[in-house]
């Protein structure tokens, strides 16, 4: 489930049990795909039928779904059965339902945003007869789908960690009819070796490193779809498929998830830098922030610096946000800003409603900022800024404006490929635009090439 939770503690997305796809961008609405306006609410009186071919037609249009078998899916698998505790209008707006939560009052399951499930179901490309295991069954909704790609020679095992999950899962996929999917309750980590090899896998939950079981059980040939925290807040939904050597991407998608829960929990927490607690980082845990020595940093004199790099309106940030997390000491944070803080002047931050990225050093802080630049044939473009605070504030501003001007002039063209290779990962030469994300099991490499 997409993670709003990094945008709603950043407002903000921190699928920590949702869906959601998050990139700031240059232009409001931010190029975030989070819960969109839709046209369903023009159709109070519409029936589920109804309202489910509106949400289909609307993610053809936005070109979110692209084949034929995606789409019949879309349009026939009742999702308002999968989500019982709303009504039929809301079921079908572009938007997660937050199904469960814990003690405190966080997110932990959903069903996802229908724009997340149909951008990762194109990326899985099943096909009829494909025996697949789904980590993360939350409503059923999603396997609901899978159930009706691979038809009735195919078969879906969905698996979560909580019995109540599963149970009510099992109860929706018997209401829809979906005959060929099974429900287990066990550590998403651990897959379901009883059934594999798969000739897919996916997970609906953000991980940090990648179960071993799941390379075990896929194919020889499959395809692993899986929502990757890579470094710091920068996650995507990344496409591999099996080599002799690994797993190489085809395709990779932004998104932020809800962290598996179970053995390899991604913990993260909150910090609010800030008396009113309205601005505040959402920190993973391969990051080092002291509460303690941030706490009033947004008081001190703040540094501006510009950068010189431009992007035009609704251009997503989403590749500058992948080479700073990777090239800053501290990686890329989510800073969320309420309203309130922008209004008394305390930040300014990308975009007034989702905050801005941001890197911290000891009680130091620099975070992005925007401001327009000279329009070119009649189209906006903005300026991409930085703003330290903090002792140290100024030389910090410094180095992520350097990174951006190097991202901007070496690497904005290139692309990128993410492998996890069986053996020893390759070179780690950050100046040549290669990295090696350190894991405890499986080291990731990104090659910008």
């Amino acid at each position: 489930m997409p993670d709003l939770s990094t945008m709603a503690a950043l407002a903000m997305t921190g699928t920590l049990g949702f869906d959601a796809v998050v990139s700031f961008a240059s232009d409001p609405p931010p190029t975030t795909r989070v819960a969109p306006v839709t046209t369903v609410s023009d159709h109070d009186s519409a029936t589920p039928d109804a309202l489910r071919d509106i949400m289909t037609q609307r993610l053809i249009t936005e070109k979110v779904i692209r084949t034929p078998a995606v789409r019949d899916a879309f349009a026939t698998v009742p999702r308002h059965l999968f989500v019982p505790g709303v009504t039929p209008k809301a079921a079908y707006l572009d938007g997660a339902v937050y199904t469960k939560f814990a003690a405190d009052g966080t997110k932990i399951s959903a069903a996802s945003q229908p724009r997340i499930v149909a951008m990762m179901l194109e990326q899985l490309d099943l096909q009829p007869g494909h025996i697949v295991l789904e980590a993360g069954a939350g409503t059923g909704y999603n396997a609901a789908l899978m159930g009706h790609l691979v038809g009735p020679t195919g078969h879906i095992y969905t698996i979560d960690v909580d019995a109540d999950l599963v149970d009510g899962a099992t109860n929706h996929l018997a209401t829809a009819g979906a005959s060929n999917v099974t429900a287990i309750l066990g550590d998403g980590a651990h897959g379901h070796v009883t059934r594999a090899p798969y000739d897919r896998i996916i997970a609906t939950v953000g991980v940090w490193d990648l179960p071993t079981p799941w390379l075990d059980q896929l194919a020889p040939d499959g395809r692993l779809v899986v929502p990757m925290r890579l470094r710091g807040a920068t996650s995507r939904s990344i496409a591999f498929t099996r080599t002799p050597d690994g797993l190489v991407s085809i395709d990779s998608q932004l998104a932020v998830f809800m962290p598996l829960r179970g053995s390899l929990d991604d913990a993260r927490r909150i910090v609010a830098i800030n008396a009113q607690q309205d601005v505040t980082l959402a920190v993973n845990k391969d990051q080092a922030v002291n509460a303690d020595q941030l706490t009033g940093v947004l008081d001190t004199t703040a540094y501006t610096q510009w950068t010189g790099v431009i992007f035009p309106p609704m251009v997503p940030y989403e590749w500058i946000e992948l080479w700073l997390a990777l090239r800053l000491p501290n990686s890329i944070l989510r800073m969320n800003t309420a309203r309130d803080a922008v209004d008394r002047g305390q930040v300014t931050p990308m975009h007034p409603q989702w905050g801005a990225m941001a890197t911290v050093e000891g009680p130091s802080l620099a975070y992005l900022t925007l401001r327009p630049a000279a329009p070119v044939d009649g189209q906006k473009r903005y300026e991409i800024g930085v703003i330290g605070h903090g002792p140290d504030g100024v030389a910090l501003a410094d180095i992520v404006t350097e990174e951006t001007a190097r991202w901007d002039s070496d690497y904005r063209t290139r692309n990128v490929r993410f492998e996890i290779p069986t053996t020893r990962p390759g070179e780690h030469a950050p100046d040549k635009g290669r990295f090696v994300i350190d894991r405890p099991h499986h080291p990731v490499t990104v090659i910008w090439e």
